[in-house]
């Protein structure tokens, strides 16, 4: 690597870390909602960055434009979807939980039903987080760097697993001081910090490439011409039944998993949990939405653009000849594309991605541990010290017993797959009850740990026995045979289960949602219209670059 790639890495990396400490430095770190809800002081700006950097991470930058390399432009509705179900957040989810002054989505399902649902799906979030969701990340990130950072010729170290074992840690340790020591407002700021170098190194590489594309004649424009003109197929929002995303997929499973995702995974809401107003919030969370809707130039067109250069080289998977698959389109492109003075900022900029999603879920965990196990079973009356240290001191262990699982994935055919198929476990049993504790005032605890059991249990089984996984597959177009389609069964099942329960042993009383009132509710008044005009916006991508014929 040359020496001004690792020069400018390290300055910008600093840089990030240096404006967060001088903005945080005086921040309340001792109470639980300075160190979990940022002292509720969130503004629409730091929410909107954090959400969409916190979600921006390797998986996405190497998966999704590993799948448009393949599917095309089909792939951009995992982000599209996203703007949709984040309207539904800013204008439905997100009042009922700043009404109800909640840290965590655990802590509102106990208000709404009882301590149980609260301990069960607290225990379903932390495991999740702590087995797939942050191994995962810190395996792709680690997998991404060492490439595009030439980590062999840094450490003199030829195999390519102790490599990965050293990036883990190193990523690990750096995203563990962030989240464990400085608290939500840390990770937020940091997360805008990084999100605004995203955005300009993940434009960087799309006009870049359309100048490859377009050679030193033609340029830029000559390259859009290329990428419209040229295999007008991989155009096509639409996708065929044996593609990444069918069409009819689109209304079952990538719904559902875009749902959960964006509005009661604690992950990702936590953020929004520390406005500091019902107005603010709203505005963070559509901004976000907005940029969702911009997010398909730095995660799916590259991809389409490495298929136009590198369609001849890069069809095998990755071997002793150096010969390249899908999954590494996005590191050729950037290795081909971008200048070497040029090379450390977006490896820095890779490298607060990847933080950003560790760090954020990291320090979902604690909160999670601290609020809902720490103070809700082992010490209820634990003072805020004592629980916001319990936070830390668990974050510490997760963080570690991370780091050692994340090398063991090496070797896994498809990590991308792998991710989104393990999210659907404890996305579809918390969402369903969620909703139904929403929607229907007299829906019970009993009915509602029961769903919880339920869905975990059947997605657990068939994913799992040898005997049924072969059931579910993703190339299939049969509606009960899609993975995606089985997801919104599941969900489906779930919901008439919580329906039939509640009807034999209904609550005692309509539940009603009382205000806490902590958070200012006035709502902003331009959310509705804005949100009409993000759907608007969605579905008019969708009919300009749609090609039915593909369906017949």
């Amino acid at each position: 690597m040359q020496g001004t790639t690792l020069v400018t890495f390290i300055f910008f990396t600093g840089l990030v870390g240096l404006i967060t400490w001088i903005m945080t430095r005086k921040d309340d770190h001792g109470t639980s909602t300075g160190y979990f809800l940022a002292g509720r002081t969130l503004t629409a700006g730091f929410i909107a960055g954090s959400l969409m950097l916190t979600n921006l991470s390797t998986e996405q930058l190497v998966g999704l434009n590993g799948a448009a390399f393949s599917n095309g432009l089909c792939v951009f509705a995992w982000e599209v979807i996203a703007a949709m179900a984040l309207v539904c957040m800013g204008l439905y989810f997100l009042p009922k939980f700043l009404k109800s002054g909640v840290a965590t989505v655990p802590q509102f399902l106990e208000k709404r039903f009882d301590h149980n649902t609260r301990t069960i799906t607290t225990v379903i979030f932390i495991v999740a987080y702590a087995a797939i969701l942050l191994p995962i990340i810190l395996y792709t990130g680690a997998t991404g760097l060492a490439g595009m950072l030439d980590i062999s010729s840094i450490t003199g170290i030829a195999d390519q697993r102790t490599n990965i074992w050293i990036m883990v840690w190193l990523i690990g340790v750096i995203g563990s001081i962030y989240a464990i020591f400085g608290g939500l407002r840390t990770v937020a700021i940091s997360d805008t910090l990084n999100g605004f170098g995203l955005i300009v190194g993940g434009v960087m590489i799309v006009l870049f490439g359309l100048h490859a594309l377009g050679g030193e004649a033609g340029g830029i424009l000559k390259g859009l011409e290329v990428l419209r003109t040229e295999h007008t197929d991989k155009l096509n929002s639409i996708a065929r039944p044996d593609q990444a995303v069918p069409f009819g997929t689109l209304f079952t499973g990538v719904l559902l998993l875009n749902l959960f995702y964006w509005c009661t995974n604690q992950q990702i809401i936590q953020r929004t949990l520390g406005a500091s107003s019902l107005k603010e919030g709203q505005k963070g969370v559509l901004l976000a939405g907005f940029l969702k809707v911009l997010a398909p130039l730095i995660l799916v067109i590259p991809g389409i653009i490495a298929f136009h250069l590198y369609k001849q080289q890069i069809l095998m998977p990755l071997d002793d000849a150096g010969n390249l698959k899908a999954d590494l389109a996005y590191g050729k492109l950037v290795r081909h594309v971008l200048p070497s003075y040029l090379t450390g900022f977006f490896a820095a900029v890779i490298i607060g991605a990847i933080l950003s999603s560790f760090n954020s879920a990291l320090n979902s965990t604690a909160t999670l541990f601290s609020l809902g196990l720490y103070k809700g079973v082992f010490r209820k009356n634990a003072g805020d010290g004592q629980t916001v240290k319990s936070g830390k001191l668990f974050g510490c262990v997760v963080a570690v017993a991370a780091m050692c699982i994340a090398p063991l994935l090496y070797g896994q055919e498809s990590i991308f797959g792998y991710l989104q198929k393990m999210n659907a476990i404890y996305f579809i049993p918390i969402f369903a009850v969620v909703v139904m504790g929403l929607i229907h005032k007299r829906t019970s605890a009993l009915a509602a740990n029961i769903g919880l059991v339920f869905a975990f249990a059947t997605i657990i089984l068939v994913y799992f026995t040898p005997g049924l996984k072969n059931i579910i597959n993703t190339k299939s177009s049969s509606f009960l045979l899609h993975e995606f389609h089985f997801i919104g069964a599941v969900f489906v099942a779930t919901l008439a289960l919580i329906a039939i329960v509640s009807m034999v042993k209904p609550r005692s009383e309509a539940w009603r949602h009382e205000h806490s009132g902590d958070v200012d509710m006035t709502p902003w008044k331009h959310a509705k219209w804005v949100g009409a005009l993000l759907v608007a916006i969605v579905l008019g991508l969708y009919a300009y670059f749609a090609d039915f014929s593909v369906l017949k």
